[in-house]
C-alpha cells in the first residue's frame, strides 16, 4: 500500500478534468517496466469506470479537489446570465463547448450549460446541442451533488430551478417594457 500522498486521501471526491467527479477508492503502489509508481485509484459510478492516475502526473492532469463554495458561486451567478451565441458554424462552437467541459473549471462548464439551455417556447436544440448540453449539465449537476451531500437528480433540479428563475425573470422584464 502507497503511504499518503499530499492533498489527496481515500474517500475524497476528485475532479478529473476528461470525466468529472469521481472517488478515490484507493491508493496503490505497482511497479511496471521495472519502475516503482504511486497511484490514484478513481472511481467513476455514473460511467462506471475506474482510472489509475500516478500520483506525480496527478496535478499535471488537471486532477483537482472539489470546487470552492465562492467557484461554485460563480458558476450559479454565470447561469443566472445572459446566453452569448456565436455565430460562427456550429462544429466550431462545439469544439469549443467540448472543450471548455474537458477543462473541468465548473465556470466554463457553467457557460456551456447557460448558452445551450433552451426554455419551452424557444426553438428545440439538434441532437449534438442536446448531447453537448446534457454532459455539460451531467458534470456540473455532479460536482454540486459531491459538494453539497445530494444525490446527481437534486442538484440538476437546483441547476435547471436557476435557469428557469433567470428566464421567468427575462420575461416580466420583456412584459414590462412592453408594457
Amino acid at each position: 500500500m502507497a503511504a499518503k500522498a499530499p492533498g489527496f486521501s481515500v474517500g475524497d471526491h476528485v475532479v478529473y478534468p476528461k470525466h468529472g467527479v469521481g472517488r478515490i477508492v484507493e491508493l496503490q503502489a505497482t511497479e511496471i517496466a521495472g519502475a516503482k509508481l504511486e497511484l490514484y485509484v478513481l472511481r467513476f459510478e455514473k460511467e462506471r469506470m475506474t482510472l489509475r492516475v500516478p500520483m506525480n502526473k496527478a496535478e499535471a492532469v488537471g486532477m483537482r479537489k472539489l470546487s470552492s463554495q465562492a467557484t461554485l458561486a460563480d458558476a450559479m451567478t454565470t447561469l443566472k446570465g445572459k446566453p452569448k451565441v456565436k455565430r460562427t458554424m456550429w462544429s466550431r462552437r462545439a469544439q469549443e463547448y467540448e472543450a471548455k467541459i474537458n477543462s473541468g473549471d465548473l465556470v466554463s462548464i457553467a457557460e456551456v450549460v447557460r448558452d445551450l439551455h433552451r426554455a419551452e417556447d424557444q426553438p428545440e436544440q439538434s441532437y449534438s446541442e442536446r448531447q453537448i448540453y446534457e454532459a455539460a449539465i451531467g458534470r456540473l449537476a455532479r460536482e454540486l451533488a459531491a459538494m453539497e451531500g445530494v444525490d446527481e437528480a437534486a442538484a440538476q433540479t437546483k441547476i435547471e430551478e436557476v435557469l428557469m428563475k433567470k428566464l421567468a425573470s427575462a420575461k416580466a422584464q420583456q412584459d414590462a417594457v412592453a408594457a
